[in-house]
């Protein structure tokens, strides 16, 4: 039985393959941005997924260790010069979240829209969104087997706990559900629920179940473990329990929907991980598959087309295309709404109908999950066609609204309305922060033509 084994800044300079490899620059280069973004693999990513006769073009090493061009060329200079001045880890550690807090460390309004209140107490392990759906982050699960170098969540890795959402108090939970009966669907998040040990997963699981909620009719799983360590449901100590927790909900009446992030097809390529998907499937449990496109991953039609047409052959629901979250990174993975769009309707065109249950591509955004659906002329102008698959307000979602268009946006607010609207019809409840968007119309935006080109 294979056993688990992190891969950290502490320790990554010993792995065989690092040593053989990267140069020096490189491996200061991991250092240097991985005081910063979150940093960490494991064994059976290093051994089994990462092609290290090509690494620096490798999708799963660009996926898992840290680049140079992840942070903005200030912020790598800054902390470069503080490590190669020998500061002390007290220095660095103020220097890094100096910096983390200028990458928008919560987009979307997160930490202030998205809190509910109860009784006068914050629920800081709680975000209650869409009226459907609550997210809830168990303390015990704000860690993953491996960290993305894109994750939009980073702040929860990062030591900064006045930026973590978490909470263990399932009581609590349970008495928000009881007075919000529109709920119908917990999303357990992180980090990665499935890094929690079956005992503590069953202790949130068997409460939910224990207390015949009758609004609760799904909890959804949010997980990269499938990909990052599938033996979590193989030969891990207490993979069967964990199997039988997802058969006893499926009696109970709740529907276990294991939200997978697969982020290229090399994620499906072991034996393991087929196995590892069988057994989830048998327990009753439904595997929906999700991913956001990045430029330096995964932004190839081809790309996306074999990974549906391959989840679709082992079982999976082809879910969301996202786009890459304005958080963190977002500078090195973005691509233009315009180029995400032809992506998708490449990819999406080349598989047959069953795979075809994928939306996207989505930005989930303030308001909500934008989609855009496409670009095209009205009224003798060129415009983008968007619709909210999720609202903040349900009456928004289905709506098809117009933008400008613009080749180089590569979010929400970089967008303008048409027609002389001065805002979108949504903005009379929520406005837009344009002020990125303004950078975009006077030609300083991040991408680069040469990012643009299909």
């Amino acid at each position: 039985m294979e056993k688990y084994k992190a891969v950290t800044l502490r320790n990554f300079r010993e792995i065989p393959q690092i040593e053989a490899h990267l140069s020096e620059e490189e491996k200061r280069n991991i250092e240097i941005v991985g005081n910063v973004l979150p940093f960490k693999a494991n064994n059976y990513v290093i051994n089994e997924l990462i092609d290290w006769e090509n690494y620096q073009n490798d999708p799963l090493y660009i996926l898992t260790f840290p680049q140079k061009d992840m942070l903005e060329p200030i912020h790598f200079h800054e902390m470069a010069d503080a490590i190669l001045g020998g500061a002390k880890k007290a220095e660095l550690k103020l220097i890094a979240n100096k910096i983390r807090l200028e990458l928008n460390p919560h987009p979307a309004g997160q930490m202030e829209q998205n809190l509910p209140i109860m009784e006068e107490v914050k629920l800081t392990g709680i975000q209650h969104k869409y009226r459907e759906t609550m997210l809830f982050f168990p303390s015990q699960g704000q860690t993953c087997h491996a960290y993305c170098t894109f994750c939009f969540r980073w702040p929860q890795f990062v030591g900064m706990n006045e930026l973590k959402f978490a909470m263990r108090d399932i009581d609590l939970m349970i008495k928000y559900l009881r007075t919000n009966p529109a709920i119908t669907d917990i999303l357990f998040t992180g980090g990665d629920p499935l890094i929690m040990r079956t005992k503590v997963l069953s202790n949130y699981l068997e409460a939910l179940i224990d207390a015949k909620i009758p609004n609760l009719r799904t909890v959804r799983l949010g997980s990269k473990a499938l990909a990052y360590w599938p033996q979590r449901f193989v030969t891990d100590a207490d993979a069967d329990e964990l199997l039988k927790l997802f058969e006893k909900a499926k009696r109970a009446g709740i529907h276990i929907a294991f939200m997978a992030h697969f982020n290229h097809p090399n994620e499906l390529k072991t034996e393991i991980v087929e196995k590892a998907i069988d057994r989830i499937l048998n327990s009753g449990a439904v595997i929906r598959t999700q991913s956001p496109i990045m430029r330096n991953i995964n932004d190839d039609a081809e790309v996306w087309a074999h990974m549906w047409r391959r989840q679709v052959e082992l079982g999976c629901i082809p879910y969301y295309m996202f786009l890459a979250r304005d958080t963190g990174a977002q500078h090195y993975f973005a691509c233009s709404l315009e180029n995400a769009w032809h992506i998708f309707r490449d990819a999406y065109r080349q598989v047959s109908g069953i795979a075809r249950t994928v939306r996207g591509p989505s930005m989930s955004a303030g308001p909500g999950k934008v989609q855009v659906l496409g670009i095209s002329e009205v009224m003798g102008e060129q415009v983008y066609v968007l619709q909210f698959i999720q609202g903040r307000n349900p009456d928004w979602v289905a709506r098809p609204f117009f933008a400008k268009y613009d080749p180089k946006a590569i979010w929400l607010d970089d967008l303008f309305p048409v027609f002389g609207q001065e805002k979108f019809f949504f903005e009379q409840e929520y406005p837009l922060t344009r002020k990125k968007a303004q950078a975009v119309h006077n030609g300083h935006h991040q991408l680069s033509d040469e990012s643009l080109l299909l």
